[in-house]
């Protein structure tokens, strides 16, 4: 990823307000509600909003993003709410997380650049332990059409950083699928989310 690709970021969390609020996202709190309690990753976390309510709930929470505005926020979001959360702040490739880590890692909107994407969930993969949890809600390649009715809804106006059905196959071709659908949800999630927008929302157990 390229300096402008940072700095974008790190001008959207930068801002007083919280870019997409500072409530969790309702389908992580579902998925989350019907595991047990362990050591869950949040790749592109930004200003923490998703980490803090896992860490509220008991959760040892890991966090990372390229922007150090998202991680100041986070970290201001986390000593409101009297938790702690692990927050590093670079690519993925240089931080230093274990193999087998985690029981959860959740990836809420996490968009990458489309040329990393794959390589990123190939990647994480490799931090998950042997029956762990992907969370996984993102926006759909059908989403574009949702943007052009209404910006506001948010998500990347480029196509090869959108999902497919398909594309998350083939991503996590050894997780048991527990849920894989494309759907038509209505966001509220702070000044960037707002609107119908079209997802793929994925839970997979790791075999």
């Amino acid at each position: 990823m390229d300096a402008s690709w940072t700095d974008r970021w790190n001008d959207r969390y930068s801002k007083e307000e919280f870019a997409y609020g500072e409530q969790p996202n309702n389908y992580l709190k579902e998925q989350l509600a019907k595991l047990s309690i362990g050591s869950i990753l949040f790749p592109a976390e930004g200003e923490g909003r998703n980490a803090v309510y896992a860490a509220k709930m008991g959760w040892d929470v890991s966090a990372f993003d390229i922007s150090i505005e998202g991680k100041n926020k986070a970290l201001r979001l986390a000593e409101t709410n009297q938790v702690s959360i692990d927050y590093q702040v670079g690519e993925l490739q240089t931080l230093n997380f274990q193999a087998e880590q985690f029981d959860v890692i959740a990836l809420i909107y996490a968009h990458f650049p489309a040329e990393i994407k794959s390589s990123i969930h190939q990647t994480l993969d490799k931090y998950l332990r042997k029956d762990g949890i992907i969370i996984f809600e993102a926006f759909s390649k059908n989403h574009l059409d949702y943007i052009a009715k209404n910006e506001k809804v948010g998500g990347p106006k480029e196509l090869a950083m959108l999902f497919s059905i398909e594309e998350i196959q083939a991503d996590f071709e050894n997780y048991e699928i527990v849920e894989l659908v494309e759907t038509v949800i209505e966001l509220n999630e702070g000044v960037f989310h707002n609107g119908q927008g079209s997802v793929i929302r994925f839970v997979g157990r790791k075999n």
